[in-house]
C-alpha cells in the first residue's frame, strides 16, 4: 500500500511541477507582468506539493506581508513549499542548485537568488539581489544554517547571508518550522528532514509513502534588526530556537 501511494503520489508531483512550469513558461510571453505570473504558478505548485504529500500546515502567530526579510531553520526541502504556501516570495538558495538538471532552471525562473557560499565575494551580489527584490515588492527568505538537518536543534547561523541586512539596517522577520507525523508512523527524522546521503529522489519516493503529516510555522512577534550582522546572526538565532519544536 505504501509503495503504491507513493508511486501514485510522485506521479502527481512529477505532473503538477511540469504542468505548471510548462504554464509559466508559456504564459510568460503574453503576461507582462512576469513577477504576479510567478507568483501565482510559485504559489499553485506549493498548494499541489502539500495536497500531493498530505502535509498539512499550522500557522502560529502573524507571517509578515511583502515586502520582508524571513529567515528560518532548515530541515528540508519541504519547507520551500510550506513558506511558500503560506507567503508570496522568492527564497535564496545555495549556488549548487542552479546547475541541477531542470530544477535549477525552474527554481531560477521563479525567481530563486543563488549565493556561492564559498566565495565571499558573491555575497554582496547575492545582498544586491535580495534588496532589489524587496523593492520590487517581494518577499525573500533564506535559511542562514546554511544547511537541512536532522532537527535535534538549530544549527548557529551563518552571519555572512545578514551583512547585507546589518548594512541596511533591514528589519529582519523570523520563523521557527517543524514538522510531525501520526503516532505509529515513521518520524520526520527519517521521512521529512533531509539530511543523510538520500538522493533528492530516494528521499522524496520516503516521505511520499507517508499517510500524512504535518508542518507548523511559527512565526516571531517583531523583527530584528542590528547594525552588526554577527549580533543579528545570534539574537536571531536565538529568537528562532526559542520559537523551535524538536521534531521527534
Amino acid at each position: 500500500m505504501k509503495q503504491l501511494r507513493a508511486a501514485v503520489r510522485m506521479f502527481l508531483f512529477v505532473a503538477s511541477t511540469l504542468g505548471l512550469y510548462s504554464i509559466w513558461f508559456i504564459g510568460s510571453f503574453f503576461i507582462p507582468n512576469r513577477i504576479y505570473w510567478r507568483q501565482i504558478i510559485f504559489g499553485s505548485w506549493a498548494h499541489a506539493f502539500t495536497r500531493i504529500a498530505r502535509m498539512k500546515v499550522e500557522i502560529v502567530g502573524a507571517a509578515p506581508r511583502p515586502p520582508f526579510f524571513l529567515v528560518t531553520n532548515h530541515l528540508s526541502y519541504t519547507d520551500v513549499a510550506v513558506i511558500r504556501h503560506i507567503l508570496n516570495g522568492v527564497f535564496v538558495a545555495k549556488g549548487e542548485i542552479e546547475s541541477w538538471f531542470l530544477a535549477g532552471r525552474i527554481c531560477r525562473d521563479m525567481g530563486a537568488i543563488f549565493i556561492n557560499r564559498q566565495n565571499r565575494r558573491d555575497i554582496p551580489r547575492a545582498g544586491t539581489d535580495i534588496l532589489k527584490a524587496l523593492e520590487r515588492g517581494e518577499g525573500v527568505t533564506v535559511f542562514p544554517e546554511g544547511t537541512s538537518t536532522k532537527g535535534e536543534e538549530v544549527l548557529k547561523f551563518n552571519s555572512s547571508f545578514l551583512e547585507f541586512a546589518a548594512q541596511s539596517d533591514l528589519p529582519v522577520h523570523y520563523a521557527a518550522i517543524s514538522y510531525a507525523t501520526p503516532i505509529g508512523a515513521a518520524p520526520p527524522t527519517e521521512t521529512i528532514c533531509w539530511w543523510d546521503e538520500k538522493t533528492f529522489g530516494e528521499h522524496l519516493w520516503a516521505l511520499f509513502q507517508l499517510k500524512e503529516s504535518t508542518a507548523t510555522v511559527t512565526f516571531g512577534e517583531e523583527p530584528i534588526r542590528s547594525a552588526n550582522r554577527k549580533e543579528l546572526a545570534q539574537n536571531l538565532w536565538s529568537a528562532v530556537s526559542d520559537k523551535y519544536v524538536r521534531v521527534a
